[in-house]
């Protein structure tokens, strides 16, 4: 039996239509364009607005433009991945609603929760079920509501986050295209440094818990910062080493979209130029699982076949990790 890969045939994605921009921002708590821009590189970002409106309605438009433009019908289907820290629901998996409103039957579905490193995660895992040819149509979505954890009064977070969605369709195939290499880690030490303080089983809901605003996110931005460049960078610069890929015979970097430093710093120690990076957080901020497959949305028509690209990743838990993928088509050719 061929040995098979796990190729990336179809890429949607969806944003908002909302623009929070910097100004408004200001307006709201005490900060301006120039600070926002200068620390962290976002200009503005999308908000979903609606009421009843969550992760998977974004994750649906997502999802059925991957199915659209790969000819898919939802019935086809056998996997579906949803990558999100904001569901809809504690349960039912956000996959499962999505799947849902897809009208997806055949599949069966679940979330992972890896912080913005969960689309990483999610593609990995799916990956696996493809190459062993168990699985032969899965759907790999990363998307997140950040604006519904968003304390819009604390001006250290308030400016990062925004809203998005983006999905993948993976495929097996017998050519050297696809998933061929992958490091994920995670510490749990990180925890205290990024998360949720309440509404999970160790504190759940109360009004004590709504007063003391703590089901927002909570960060210890310079402990953030630190470990993410050093994290991200590391195991970036290790994929491409072991795969004997080297700055001249990488085509893209697809970095998480947290922090313009952070993408600057990983970049540097990989030794690659600007031009080589997917870069979008000025526009969108950080969508948390949505970050990594919106880049490669937005960047689909620049694609060809057998670029190298690694898509790098950190986030709560703490979670990091890369993955190495040749690209296997031409947009022209979709």
């Amino acid at each position: 039996m061929e040995k098979l890969n796990a190729v990336i045939t179809a890429v949607g994605g969806y944003v908002p239509d909302y623009v929070l921009t910097n100004e408004e921002l200001s307006k709201m708590v005490e900060t301006s364009d120039e600070w926002i821009t200068t620390r962290v590189g976002i200009k503005e970002r999308r908000i979903l607005k609606g009421e009843g409106k969550g992760t998977s309605d974004m994750a649906m438009m997502a999802v059925n433009q991957v199915l659209e433009k790969s000819g898919t019908s939802p019935d086809e289907v056998d996997m579906l991945i949803c990558a999100t820290v904001t569901p809809d629901h504690i349960f039912p998996a956000t996959a499962n609603i999505v799947s849902d409103k897809c009208d997806i039957r055949n599949a069966h579905s679940f979330d992972i929760n890896a912080g913005c490193s969960g689309f990483l995660y999610a593609l990995d895992t799916a990956a696996k079920f493809v190459q062993t040819g168990n699985k032969k149509k899965v759907i790999v979505v990363g998307a997140d509501k950040m604006s519904s954890i968003t304390d819009y009064t604390d001006r250290t977070t308030c400016v990062l986050f925004g809203d998005g969605a983006g999905a993948v369709l993976l495929e097996p195939t017998t050519e050297e295209v696809g998933m061929l290499d992958s490091k994920l880690q995670s510490d749990g030490f990180g925890r205290v440094y990024l998360h949720q303080k309440a509404g999970g089983s160790v504190k759940p809901p109360s009004h004590e818990t709504i007063d003391n605003r703590e089901h927002f996110i909570f960060q210890d931005g310079p402990h953030v910062f630190k470990h993410a460049v050093s994290k991200m960078a590391d195991v970036a610069v290790e994929v491409m080493e072991r795969n004997n890929i080297t700055s001249e015979t990488l085509n893209w970097l697809v970095p998480h979209q947290a922090n313009m430093r952070i993408i600057e710093g990983t970049a540097k120690r990989m030794g690659i130029e600007k031009e080589q990076v997917m870069i979008n957080i000025h526009r969108y901020g950080n969508t948390t699982a949505g970050t990594l497959p919106i880049c490669l949305w937005e960047w689909e028509d620049q694609l060809k076949k057998g670029d190298n690209i690694i898509l790098a990743a950190f986030g709560a838990g703490f979670t990091w990790g890369a993955l190495y993928l040749k690209w296997g088509y031409n947009s022209d050719k979709k």
